[in-house]
């Protein structure tokens, strides 16, 4: 049999065989090497002996003892006792399983056996004043067994479960795999950079992660700062660091559009601004104009919070590239917000000799058509679309400029997709929902940052107030007097139907109760994701022009819907968001010049952390504390509900916890790719990371 090597099958592996390799499989664990890169998320101490003796009700601790009797014992109500007694020289201890039959079946323990036992000491209340210690964790020692065990006696590695694989399992396979390769792990960091760091070797580092050393004090495993434990995380971020170095200088090195702005350009956007640009919008529409002039190729992020007037920033740009001959593709992710965004640029465009139109999927075959040939032979100069853009069959004639809205709603490929139907177009991605630092670093490295850090000017903050589930008539009532006075409103639900599943209030059945018991006395409408789009595009024509007074919605709001009479929202079941989405469903109104108010309903029984989250959102309107909280609370895989976006699948470092330790590393990784040591170290790497940075990150490929 051949030696196993990092790179072999986990099925090869001593204990795993082909059902454990498929359940490791199932969770992206394919190799020897992957399995070490599966890191505990946290760490216990049973490191410290105690004498039988010395024990003390309620301690949890460890005794190495030898086993007296031990067997199967059945109760007066019929449950299994399997009860085993044990001395140390100093004492006896009763240490006692519940049910568990397999301990008798399969005569796991026998007199004089040596046994590490872990576990809560209790007294014992129906013996002879013994002590007792029931489900101990233990471990048996062999026949002149030294007494090194994975189980007790030491700081042990506690893993999530990988389907039946628990942590005492996990905790086998890593020792056997790290027996098995005996220290042969290439290092897959470059020489010169891990000696510059001072970084332990790999094998060194993966050792010292799940068989911790007995002098690795247990506060610093907990924080994930041994040096093991620092080398590990160090090394994902300068791998995902790396490969957006290489993929923002393979970009700058492509010949790009160089734009030029003409006369006619600045014409063009002082007849159609709306307003007078704050200063942000104006320092960040320069950053963007003089991406465009230059020769190569623009790949800028576009962040504000809701409200900053991100979206007329775009359309500047936009015109820049129209009167160049070029033409745009704005792609947003749902029908409503491109048609919300289509109907606010045809209205913008009005005296401009700019043909703009809409592509989505709900427009009728024929039209589509059409519409695809004046895209293909350049007729249309500006397309707003959704995932409809990105079909085989839409063709550009001259595509120049590429906007993608609420980008963390599109995967990386997607984007992708749009920007190869141009010839190296320039690419502005906008989000609204605030991206924070560390996950800025970790999926837009690539990227330029502009940021429009101010909102326009007289517009009233936002006043947010939390009602409970007895206080729903008042929330009520405060919006009928809202709506009285000559404004507008939201209700926002969290589902569109009732489900037996959850006790949750539905848009459509409360948008009946509230247009008959409620607020009978006017108009209410109805908006959710199922509608048709005609119907979809009726109730948000109807709202923006008055004629519904209360809309009821779902979360289908939370972007693209702007109406500047609409001054308060009630959101139902408010414990049920997350931070960055209520406060995104907050963003639509407060866009008038009125006082506006947030109401959230919160259900009885709300757990702390959702009580967190709706303390946080009451006290503040900040989006970037907002979303640096969110972040902390949800973890990153979860901030924003989706997988897709583009969030490296760390194994071992955490964005939230490792601030400081990714940023070093996008330094470190930042000056390796733009001054290598050496060629030959460089180009080693880089055959490295085109290899594993798809299959470890997910991420698209490096340059």
């Amino acid at each position: 049999m051949t030696a196993l090597k990092p790179s072999s099958d986990v099925k090869y592996l001593k204990g795993v065989g082909p059902a454990r390799a498929e359940i490791l499989a199932s969770r992206g664990i394919k190799t020897v090497e992957d399995l070490l890169d599966y890191a505990p998320f946290r760490y216990e101490d049973r490191s410290r002996l105690t004498a039988i003796r010395d024990l003390l009700p309620g301690q949890t601790t460890t005794v190495l003892a030898k086993v007296l009797t031990a067997g199967l014992m059945r109760t007066r109500r019929g449950v299994y006792i399997y009860d085993l007694a044990a001395t140390d020289g100093t004492g006896m201890l009763r240490c006692k399983w519940f049910n568990a039959l397999y301990l008798e079946r399969q005569k796991v323990f026998r007199p004089e056996q040596r046994v590490f036992f872990y576990g809560k000491v209790e007294r014992d209340l129906y013996g002879t004043g013994n002590l007792q210690i029931i489900q101990p964790q233990f471990e048996i020692l062999s026949e002149g067994e030294p007494g090194e065990s994975l189980e007790v006696g030491r700081v042990v590695a506690i893993y999530e479960s990988l389907g039946g694989l628990g942590p005492r399992v996990l905790r086998r396979l890593m020792a056997t795999a790290l027996a098995a390769l005996d220290g042969n792990i290439p290092d897959r960091l470059p020489p010169t950079v891990r000696r510059a760091a001072r970084l332990l070797e790999r094998a060194r580092a993966l050792a010292g992660m799940h068989l911790p050393a007995k002098d690795d004090p247990i506060e610093k495993l907990a924080a994930f700062r041994t040096p093991a434990q620092v080398r590990l995380i160090f090394e994902e971020f300068f791998h995902v660091a790396a490969g957006l170095a290489l993929k923002r200088r393979h970009r700058k090195a492509s010949p790009g559009i160089e734009f030029c702005v003409n006369p006619r350009a600045r014409e063009w956007v002082k007849r159609i601004l709306p307003f007078h640009p704050t200063a942000a919008q104006k320092r960040v529409l320069k950053e963007i104009v003089d991406d465009m002039r230059s020769p190569k190729p623009m790949n800028r992020l576009l962040q504000g919070d809701v409200g900053s007037g991100k979206t007329i920033v775009a359309i500047q740009a936009a015109l820049v590239a129209l009167d160049n001959g070029y033409q745009v593709a704005l792609m947003a992710p749902t029908e409503i917000l491109a048609t919300q965004h289509y109907l606010y640029i045809k209205d913008l465009l009005k005296p401009l000799p700019i043909e703009a139109d809409l592509l989505i999927s709900a427009r009728r075959a024929a039209e589509k058509t059409e519409l695809k040939r004046r895209i293909a032979e350049g007729e249309t100069g500006l397309v707003v679309g959704t995932h409809a853009l990105l079909e085989e069959d839409v063709e550009f004639g001259r595509l120049g400029l590429v906007i993608v809205d609420e980008q963390h709603r599109f995967g990386v490929l997607q984007r992708q997709a749009l920007i190869r139907k141009g010839q190296t177009p320039d690419v502005l991605v906008m989000t609204a929902t605030p991206i924070p630092r560390t996950l800025a670093l970790s999926v837009y490295g690539d990227l330029d940052f502009s940021l429009i850090d101010e909102l326009p000017p007289k517009r009233a903050p936002i006043v947010t107030r939390l009602f409970g589930e007895d206080e729903r008539p008042r929330a009520f009532e405060f919006i009928r007097d809202k709506v009285r006075q000559g404004e507008q409103a939201f209700v926002v639900y969290p589902v569109i139907e009732e489900s037996s599943k959850a006790d949750l209030r539905a848009a459509v059945r409360m948008h009946d109760e509230i247009r008959r018991n409620v607020f009978p006395e006017l108009r209410v409408g109805l908006l959710h994701g199922r509608l048709p789009s005609e119907e979809k595009e009726a109730a948000m024509r109807d709202f923006k022009a008055g004629n519904i007074q209360v809309l009821v919605s779902t979360t289908v709001v939370e972007v693209g819907v702007d109406v500047p009479n609409a001054t308060a929202m009630l959101v139902e079941h408010a414990e049920r968001f997350g931070l960055a989405q209520l406060h995104q469903l907050r963003g639509r109104i407060g866009r008038g010049r009125g006082k506006s108010f947030c109401l959230l309903v919160a259900g009885e029984r709300i757990n702390p952390a959702a009580a967190e989250r709706l303390r946080a959102i009451a006290e503040t309107t900040d989006g970037f504390k907002i979303a640096e909280l969110d972040l902390k609370l949800r973890g990153p895989g979860e901030f924003f509900g989706t997988r897709q976006w583009g969030v490296p699948a760390f194994r071992v470092a955490n964005l939230v916890r490792d601030a400081e330790v990714l940023e070093w590393a996008k330094r470190e990784a930042t000056d390796f790719v733009e001054r290598p040591a050496s060629k030959e170290e460089f180009d080693a790497y880089l055959a490295f990371l085109r290899q594993e940075w798809p299959r470890r990150y997910g991420l698209a490929a490096v340059a």
